[in-house]
């Protein structure tokens, strides 16, 4: 039966499971979306910036790791969803990106809105083509949904509408293949020598990634084998409660001190899954022993003594069929000590300041995860509130959390919880954004409105870009004008969109505002005015830096007095 390549392209995303397509409407896409209009299984929803669609998506691959969808139409549609793939790019996140092309007659004669696509997406795309006919649809639609599954990234498709439009009895023989890759088993003499590296060994750590999504039973039954404390990444943070025995925190500088000690005072580190970027704070010594099952990134952060291709679960389970019990609990007590004294310290700071002005971040963040379901997504922005989270948001175990990882981009934090969002309407779906973040892509909250998307958000308002301001204190420079702002009426903004707001100013108006919050039965937001001196609790910070911090802001105050 025949179809247009439209219909045919609508049809096969269905067929393997895709539900939604995230986008801004445009002539280049009219074929497009009105075969998704007239298809029964198939939502539109028409988000307010294409960047939007794009973080939309790239939230649904991050949180599911299946193929979502986001398209822009000709020249400036198209581009805006650049920075929002990157999301998706960056965080090893499937995600088919669709831009509607020029009309085949007017290629190459600077048509309005003409560019170049495939060059332009060469960078953040795995995969890049544009369709010129009909006959390319079936194999090449098929490429690009299986370079994005293959390789976890972003594949592109410039269709232009006359191929949009055209004809085709052209059929998806291999749907099947359309998945995510199985997960491999390590080479057994790998697994024998790292047994062997691991009896040998006295006082050993696990630093665990996202890698070992699949496998944290097993991790959390290798560590109870090997009296081993896991410590993580950020990414990484909500595989297991935070109380949990053996889950000793993150590291680097959205973690605690305990556990980069522990990282440096083990005999060997079992680095599983992890890519993990900021090498200071990993082992020096290449005592490690690192399993993943992407061959290029094995040693590429830190000397490795052992590198081991193949997924997390069935190696770690390799590992456990060959693994006698442990009995010293030296070092495991010994990292748990530090745990605890590290937690009294980070409880002692969420306790709410008194004040008549605004809150500490601490107390906001902590009052989070008191109200936050057990099973919520919580997704965070970048910038300050990624710490105060980072260091303070106690997750239960069950729940996910989001943020822009590896992009580590301000502004992708509502996008992507309306991906989350759409995805089940009755979850409870939190988003903590400062208020630079939350300003940068404010029409979102548009299409959380319109689309009966609940999302509860949270502005951490300190009115600055407060990492900014951090890091030039660090520096010991006075923070720069361009790092403050004036803001407008959050709360008004959100009733002003027909959705639900709230203001908190006061220390003693946060638990009200928060039960109102997330009372709301829609989209709500709460605009919490945070204080902005408050500093994060950083591991290990050096004498030097303190000096810094406090040698600007004196410079801060003496050019207060003095009018800038």
């Amino acid at each position: 039966m025949q179809q247009t390549v439209a219909e045919f392209l609508v049809a096969t995303l269905y067929d393997i499971g895709v539900r939604q397509i995230f986008g801004v409407v445009g002539d280049a896409l009219n074929p497009f979306t009105d075969a998704i209009r007239r298809h029964k299984g198939m939502e539109w929803i028409g988000v307010r910036h294409e960047e939007g669609a794009a973080l939309a998506a790239a939230g649904q691959a991050k949180l599911t790791g299946k193929l979502a969808v986001c398209c822009g139409t000709t020249g400036p549609g198209a581009n805006h969803l650049i920075a929002g793939l990157y999301e998706a790019h960056k965080d090893h996140a499937p995600v088919l990106a669709i831009s509607g092309g020029v009309p085949a007659a007017q290629r190459g004669n600077d048509y309005l809105q003409e560019n170049t696509p495939d060059l332009l997406f060469r960078d953040v795309a795995v995969y890049t083509q544009t369709l010129t006919n009909a006959e390319q649809a079936a194999h090449i639609f098929h490429q690009a949904i299986a370079h994005a599954y293959s390789m976890h990234g972003v594949a592109h498709l410039n269709i232009p509408p006359d191929v949009f439009s055209a004809k085709t009895d052209a059929t998806m023989s291999s749907l099947a293949t359309l998945r995510a890759a199985p997960e491999m088993a390590a080479d057994p003499e790998d697994v024998a020598v790292a047994v062997h590296l691991i009896s040998q060994s006295k006082k050993i750590a696990i630093f665990a990634g996202t890698g070992c999504r699949s496998a944290i039973a097993q991790v959390l039954q290798l560590a109870e084998r090997l009296q081993a404390p896991v410590m993580h990444t950020f990414r990484a943070k909500d595989m297991v409660a935070h109380d949990h025995p053996f889950w000793m925190g993150g590291v680097g500088l959205i973690g605690g001190a305990p556990g980069v000690d522990a990282l440096q005072n083990a005999e060997l580190v079992l680095m599983l899954g992890s890519d993990y970027p900021y090498t200071e704070y990993l082992p020096r010594n290449g005592k490690v022993i690192q399993i993943d099952l992407r061959a290029e990134v094995l040693g590429r952060r830190t000397g490795v003594q052992l590198g081991i291709v193949g997924a997390v679960k069935p190696s770690v389970m390799q590992l456990l069929g060959q693994l006698p019990q442990r009995q010293d609990q030296d070092f495991l007590q010994s990292v748990s000590e530090a745990r605890k004294k590290w937690e009294e310290m980070l409880d002692k700071k969420a306790r709410l300041k008194d004040s008549n002005e605004h809150v500490n971040p601490q107390a906001l963040t902590r009052g989070i995860s008191l109200h936050a379901q057990s099973d919520a997504a919580i997704i965070i922005d970048t910038g300050v509130v990624t710490l105060w989270c980072g260091n303070w948001l106690q997750q239960s175990g069950q729940q996910r959390i989001l943020a822009s990882f590896n992009n580590a981009a301000v502004g992708t934090s509502l996008g992507q919880a309306n991906g989350v969002q759409a995805l089940n309407r009755d979850r409870q779906v939190i988003v903590a954004v400062g208020d630079g973040g939350f300003t940068m892509l404010l029409g979102e909250f548009m299409t959380s409105v319109e689309h009966h998307l609940p999302v509860k958000v949270i502005v951490f308002n300190n009115q600055q870009w407060g990492l900014v301001h951090l890091e030039m204190e660090e520096a010991g420079l006075p923070a720069d004008k361009g790092s403050t702002f004036p803001n407008m009426d959050f709360a008004a903004f959100a009733l002003a969109c027909g959705a639900s707001g709230f203001t908190v100013r006061k220390s003693s108006e946060l638990e009200n505002g928060l039960r109102q919050l997330f009372a709301a039965s829609g989209p709500a937001l709460l605009n919490v005015f945070i204080d902005p001196a408050e500093l994060p609790s950083m591991p290990h910070i050096h004498i030097d830096q303190i000096w810094r911090f406090g040698l600007a802001r004196v410079k801060e105050a003496f050019l207060s007095i003095r009018g800038g």
